[in-house]
């Protein structure tokens, strides 16, 4: 049954009405957004009330990774509901069991053990937990480019503006300068220079900071949110070999990266190497029912074989959270998903971005693999004046609000933050929608050009 204007009129209402009137939302000041209803979503594209569809190109909170509404983790979902819809965490229970053997046959021999959390937030606190008490050190370092979650801890080691309210809160957290050569801390020229440089600085902090006091280090593997920075060949390495000299646990946060967003199961196996411990939450089943969790290596897994380990959740490996987590891993390979990630982000989207470096005088520098990219926009391509100014708000920000309208205006919904626009759609977008899409931030970024003119 389809609903007629004026029902659908009234639905928008209420709904509207609901949420302006009850709901408290996240990151906000409540009396200063009206956000859009939404009325439903299918593969690559959701739509409001008013009929207008958008293509998702952030994949909602880039965690959209099979799209909406994808029918085998619906049905997963659904026949899971009829089997048994909960159980408490002590039980064993067989889809929690199964995508736990699932996630550590793809994360490498190391890893034998999942412990099941919420989201990407807990997953960050318990990781932290488990190096802290397999190390007997408290202290964790983590980048200034960085979004680990909104939990104590988790949002002590986020290093962006999100951060500093929330201050203080987990007094054990120290952070460093990650690579990232086009606004290099530095003064590098070079992905060589950039690599050695950044790992000589975490080295000096490393040792400045007291080795006998750190307990891990926290990397997201691509950095997400603050800008999809990919590290320069050798960095990751750097960081394991700092890791083993010092005793010090590593922690690949693939919250955002995991399960395919790169190309890869995790982001770290097109690095070569292996972190102690992985967090994940996101595209384990593209956030259909809230899921996160930590991959733990043998070692770390056998310390608690007869310690108990002090934390537990109420929901940990909830079975409606787990079902449609099986279910991914079964779309993944049958659909070969990740081949297509490598493919569309190589043959489509890199050449066109790279293209923009020529037509789009506001495109400073375009980066990132799979399907994780990002452009950064500039006043200036010779000084490199970001668009915006570092966490911009108010009319501060209005050039990056231009940018935004025109990508809605057009049927496409961005992923925009500080001076950049992100490119992360859904892993199952059309090779159609993609090119529409890209052709859509094409004409928006022309908006921008002749701002800046």
């Amino acid at each position: 049954m389809t609903l007629d204007s004026d029902a659908m009129t009234g639905a928008e209402a209420r709904v509207r009405a609901d949420d302006r009137g009850h709901v408290f939302h996240s990151w906000s000041a409540q009396g200063m957004i009206d956000p859009l209803p939404i009325a439903g979503g299918a593969g690559s594209e959701f739509w409001d009330y008013a009929g207008n569809r958008y293509l998702d190109f952030g994949s909602q909170l880039v965690n959209l990774n099979l799209g909406h509404q994808h029918p085998d983790l619906i049905e997963a979902i659904e026949k899971q509901a009829r089997t048994l819809a909960t159980i408490q965490p002590s039980f064993a229970n067989d889809v929690r069991g199964e995508l736990a053997r699932l996630i550590t046959d793809v994360a490498g021999e190391r890893f034998t053990k999942v412990f099941f959390t919420n989201g990407g937030a807990d997953a960050n606190e318990n990781a932290v937990r488990m190096a802290r008490l397999v190390t007997g050190k408290r202290k964790v370092l983590a980048m200034y480019r960085s979004y680990h979650g909104n939990t104590t801890t988790a949002i002590s080691l986020t290093g962006d503006p999100r951060r500093w309210p929330n201050e203080p809160a987990d007094g054990s957290v120290v952070h460093f300068f990650g690579p990232y050569l086009y606004r290099s801390a530095f003064h590098a020229s070079t992905p060589e220079e950039e690599t050695a440089r950044a790992l000589e600085h975490l080295e000096q902090t490393i040792i400045l900071e007291g080795a006998s006091t750190i307990g891990a280090i926290l990397i997201e593997t691509v950095v997400g949110t603050n800008g999809v920075l990919v590290p320069p060949p050798g960095y990751l390495a750097g960081v394991r070999e700092l890791c083993d000299k010092y005793g010090i646990v590593y922690i690949a946060d693939e919250v955002m990266v995991g399960f395919g967003r790169t190309g890869e199961w995790f982001a770290f196996q097109g690095h070569g190497v292996e972190p102690d411990l992985i967090t994940f939450a996101k595209g384990v089943n593209s956030g259909y029912v809230p899921l996160g969790g930590v991959v733990i290596s043998a070692e770390i897994a056998a310390a608690f074989d007869e310690r108990a380990f002090p934390g537990g959740l109420t929901y940990s490996g909830h079975p409606l959270a787990c079902a449609p987590g099986v279910a991914t891993f079964e779309v993944f390979r049958r659909d070969g998903i990740l081949e297509r990630v490598k493919d569309l982000g190589a043959r489509v989207v890199e050449p066109t971005l790279q293209g923009w470096l020529e037509s789009h005088p506001c495109v400073g520098e375009v980066r990132g693999t799979g399907l994780f990219w990002a452009i950064e926009l500039v006043r200036d391509r010779e000084t490199r004046e970001p668009l915006v100014p570092f966490n911009a708000a108010g009319a501060d920000a209005a050039p990056m609000g231009v940018f935004a309208k025109a990508c809605k205006d057009a049927g496409l919904w961005p992923f925009v933050h500080f001076n950049r626009t992100h490119i992360a759609p859904p892993l199952v977008i059309t090779e159609a929608e993609l090119r529409r899409g890209l052709a859509v931030i094409d004409n928006a970024l022309s908006e921008i050009d002749a701002l800046i003119a």
